[in-house]
């Protein structure tokens, strides 16, 4: 058995070197995310290819900025005059994440909840807002997050339907469908 042991070592060695490169892109496909190291302001669960806790994809504030930041120069229905909104894109995060459904739940922190079609996720469309003019959205200012679609720039965010996906106080998304 003794005179075995190197042929069974090199037999594990030549394994690893063609088994391992086979199984590399696998585990690229069960993306982790970073854990977050603040307080968390988003929880993402449901058809998501990317977590960092247990199922679901949990993430603070300085995560949501490491994306890509996108700006919306709007008026809303529920603030006078125009504001300049900073945040994720809603296709970019959704694309971070995997998401794999055709619905959003959206949830707030008073557990108001939203369906969120994912074919408004587009270029262009709605953003995960966490600054309004420069400085963070407190939860007496419709924060830490808000659901913003570019309200002025046409008719078709001008709708009853869009105000209603438009939450704020975001601290939920279920990707369902």
């Amino acid at each position: 058995m003794i005179s075995q042991t190197p042929i069974l070592r090199r037999a594990l060695r030549v394994m690893a070197l063609v088994v391992l490169p086979l199984v590399q892109p696998f585990a690229a496909l069960s993306d982790t995310l970073e854990a977050p190291e603040g307080a968390v302001i988003l929880t993402v669960s449901g058809k998501i290819d990317a977590t960092n806790a247990g199922d679901v994809a949990q993430f603070d504030l300085a995560m949501l900025q490491a994306l890509p930041p996108t700006e919306i120069t709007t008026e809303t229905i529920w603030t006078p005059n125009e504001h300049v909104f900073t945040g994720v894109s809603l296709d970019v995060f959704l694309d971070h994440i995997g998401a794999q459904g055709g619905t959003l739940q959206a949830q707030a922190i008073n557990d108001y909840t939203v369906e969120i079609p994912v074919s408004d996720a587009v270029p262009g469309g709605p953003i995960i807002a966490y600054a309004m003019d420069g400085a963070p959205m407190s939860r007496r200012d419709k924060g830490p997050l808000w659901i913003i679609y570019p309200y002025s720039s046409g008719p078709e965010y001008q709708t009853e339907v869009i105000y209603t996906r438009s939450i704020w106080q975001l601290d939920r998304l279920t990707v369902v469908e």
